[in-house]
């Protein structure tokens, strides 16, 4: 198994905000949406942590009328493409935008009735203090649904996935995405921290060849 390497936590500069948005997600993204609107108890309201340019709760609010999110993010300009996006899609009365720290979420404890993050949890250096964030944010019988990348199991398999799905990006957006790859966590990983909260393992799946998922109900 490929040791974890680590990247930098928040990615903010305009570069690396306009490649991020520039790249292709938009079938992640689809599919990202609604496998949580098949898990959602449909309580509002919805926190998405680590937002980006806040492609998915664009995408929620375009597969379905009802979901109201708080998208957050510590990155500025990942913010303030964010901001744009929302106000191209028409979307600004359904999501509010806000600078906030995984690590440490503002909110009160059970202020949300949903909690959903794509691909954040690769940025941080110690997950267990995200996951347990996370959980807190999320009142009692709401939805977690937490997607992020699967660490490749080798060298030639991370280059494998690169070449699939980056292998029309530029230089950059490659290299981006082979950096996330290897800072990505295993499923045993995953199920391990969320297990200190109280998560049987049966809630962490592989649900694609680069992906994991954590999918519960908060106890």
């Amino acid at each position: 198994m490929l040791a974890r390497v680590l990247e930098p936590e928040v990615m903010d500069t305009p570069e690396e905000a306009r490649d991020y948005d520039a790249m292709d997600h938009a079938a992640v993204n689809r599919a990202f949406a609604a496998d949580f609107l098949a898990a959602w108890n449909r309580r509002n309201f919805i926190l998405d942590v680590g937002t980006g340019t806040a492609q998915i709760p664009i995408e929620l609010c375009r597969q379905d009328p009802d979901p109201e999110v708080v998208a957050v993010d510590l990155a500025d300009e990942m913010l303030t493409l964010a901001r744009r996006n929302v106000e191209r899609a028409g979307l600004g009365h359904r999501i509010q935008l806000a600078k906030v720290d995984a690590k440490g979420i503002i909110y009160h404890p059970g202020a949300f009735a949903a909690v959903i993050s794509n691909s954040i949890v690769h940025h941080i250096p110690e997950p267990a203090g995200c996951f347990a964030q996370m959980h807190a944010a999320c009142a009692v019988g709401g939805t977690i649904f937490v997607r992020d990348l699967l660490r490749p199991a080798d060298r030639a398999e991370l280059d494998r996935l690169v070449t699939l799905y980056a292998g029309d990006a530029n230089d950059h957006q490659r290299a981006l995405f082979a950096a996330s790859l290897h800072a990505a966590l295993t499923l045993d990983e995953v199920r391990e921290l969320v297990g200190r909260l109280g998560y049987g393992p049966q809630t962490v799946s592989q649900t694609s060849d680069r992906h994991w998922t954590w999918s519960a109900v908060r106890e």
